[in-house]
């Protein structure tokens, strides 16, 4: 009887600790989804189902462990998706920083990546850049509060034509020409800013459905773009500051032969595992007036998969960049900018000539 009562106790011990054992491994293996809030204006929200369209190329691509976050839910799109956001319809970002509202959000959803895209009602309201940009640094400031470690994808604003502001267009490019240069200096690297370029190649006659808000083909060009900057943090690619991003103002070309005096340069903005953001300065360093320029390098390796601000094109690793209609006209002693994205495998040196030409 002591022995059948002994092996009895034995083997209920046995279970329990084959329990426990069994158990904890599981509950300790499952990952935390990375928390992903879209923070905007009714471009994002409202439906803004270019959430839809990303949320659904993740899950095709294998990025399934994601979760998208924010106070409001999903307003349609007809698919299923995870449509929790903070695109509040109307909001300018510069009274969500002058009134704190993103603290709020912030702490009922805890984000590790935001996704943002702001600023296009402060630009019909013609606020100034650099009152947005403010707005910006505010709005990360909070972020960093709320998570020193948060990742940040801001967007190049997508462009608006609507017919009560004829000038809203050109106040776009103006906000956009600015954020890259104020991204820049508000990266860090516990805390990386990449800027994401929703402008380029999109219309506001065929992408959008009233000059202002996306149509299918349009949010299927907005994901487009958002796709691989988030891909690439999700993968372990956090983008983080280069420390070969030291060469500003070099290298530089000579002014040609001729007078042109077209001078540019080269810097690494960000970097991260397979990709980083550079930029290219352009500067009439002559005596007369330029109508355009021609910028030409040669990579080692490296290959742009988008750019903002310049016509560029890609050979092999030879890389051409020109002006676009607005920022050709160059008078003597002014610059310009223009940004790109780009992959890079075993080491991503900068070129070691830049060349540019007038015209």
């Amino acid at each position: 009887m002591h022995r059948k009562l002994f092996l009895g106790a034995l083997a209920a011990a046995a279970a329990l600790l084959l329990g426990v054992v069994v158990a904890a491994p599981a509950r300790s293996s499952a990952l935390a989804p990375v928390r992903v809030m879209p923070l905007g204006d009714s471009i994002t929200g409202s439906p803004g189902c270019w959430r839809s369209v990303l949320w659904n190329r993740l899950q095709s691509t294998g990025y399934t462990n994601v979760d998208f976050v924010g106070t409001l839910g999903p307003q349609g799109c007809g698919q299923p998706y995870d449509g929790d956001n903070e695109g509040h319809g109307g909001y300018l970002v510069t009274n969500v920083a002058n009134q704190n509202q993103l603290p709020g959000w912030l702490a009922a959803t805890r984000p590790d990546v935001v996704l943002m895209h702001f600023g296009t009602n402060d630009v019909w309201s013609n606020v100034p850049p650099a009152t947005i940009l403010a707005a910006y640094s505010k709005l990360v400031d909070q972020m960093r509060a709320s998570n020193p470690a948060m990742r940040v994808l801001v967007a190049k604003i997508i462009p608006m034509a609507p017919s009560s502001c004829g000038e809203c267009g050109a106040r776009v490019v103006a906000l956009n020409d600015a954020i890259g240069g104020w991204a820049a200096g508000k990266t860090t690297a516990a805390s990386p800013i990449v800027v994401v370029d929703q402008w380029s190649g999109f219309s506001t006659a065929s992408d959008t459905y009233d000059g202002v808000h996306p149509n299918a083909s349009g949010d299927q060009k907005m994901s487009d773009r958002w796709y691989p900057a988030l891909a690439s943090v999700l993968s372990g690619g956090l983008p983080t500051p280069s420390p070969t991003a030291s060469p500003t103002g070099s290298p530089t070309a000579s002014p040609p032969a001729g007078g042109g005096g077209c001078v540019a340069s080269y810097r690494v903005v960000g970097q991260w595992t397979g990709g980083f953001q550079g930029e290219v300065s352009v500067r009439n360093a002559g005596s007369s007036a330029m109508s355009g320029w021609t910028a030409r390098w040669t990579f080692a390796g490296q290959q742009i998969t988008q750019s903002w601000n310049a016509a560029t094109t890609q050979s092999g690793s030879a890389v051409t960049a020109r002006n676009v209609a607005w920022n050709g006209s160059l008078a003597p002693g002014t610059s310009t900018t223009f940004g790109f994205l780009a992959s890079w495998t075993g080491a991503n040196p900068a070129p070691t000539v830049l060349t540019c030409t007038a015209s």
